[in-house]
This record gives structure tokens, sequence and C-alpha cells, in this order.
């Protein structure tokens, strides 16, 4: 199944603790649903020692959220996903205003 949501695209929280937050998607989980938005759903996480860390300690980080809690950012507006066949390639439109999002 396609999802609607990228990497790297720009979107808001409509639903949860952190609804009307906006931010870059960093991840997207497809087989769960779900995705890592930049500055949204922080948590803070106890790690011990390492090469990367030397002192561990709380490090605050963002978590997963479900799919369906983000929106699609277009033009500061929120928007629906549809797709569309173009020169024989499937692209994602902007149902709000109907262009290409890619």
């Amino acid at each position: 199944m396609t999802t609607k949501i990228k990497v790297g695209d720009t979107v808001r929280v409509i639903a949860g603790a952190d609804k009307n937050n906006e931010g870059k998607v960093l991840s997207v989980d497809r087989k769960n649903n779900r995705v890592v938005v930049e500055g949204v759903h922080m948590i803070k996480k106890h790690t011990k020692p390492s090469m990367a860390n030397q002192n561990g300690g709380i490090v605050e980080q963002e978590a997963p959220i479900d799919l369906s809690n983000v929106m699609l950012l277009v033009d500061g507006k929120t928007t629906r996903v549809g797709f569309k066949v173009e020169d024989g390639k499937k692209v994602r439109i902007a149902k709000i205003t109907g262009e290409k999002i890619d």
C-alpha cells in the first residue's frame, strides 16, 4: 500500500497532545503506520554510556506517532492527498489545490 506522507514532507499534527504543531517528517514506518516528526512527541530516554555518548544520561528525542494523526501541509494549509497518473507515473496531488506535490 502506498503511503501518502513521505520523508521530508512538512506536516501538521491534527490530533493528540501535540495538536497544531508542525514539523518535517524524519522517518516513516509503513508496516506499523507510524511517522516520526521533527520536534513533535518528545520523550525522555535514559541511555547508558557508550562510545557515541560518553556520559550517558537522559536524552530527549522524538517518538513515533500514528500516521492518521498528521496531515500534509501545502502552502501553509492542511490538505488531503490523492494520486494521479501523468506520463505513465503515479504522482501525488493536493486535494485542496489540485496541483502536483512532487
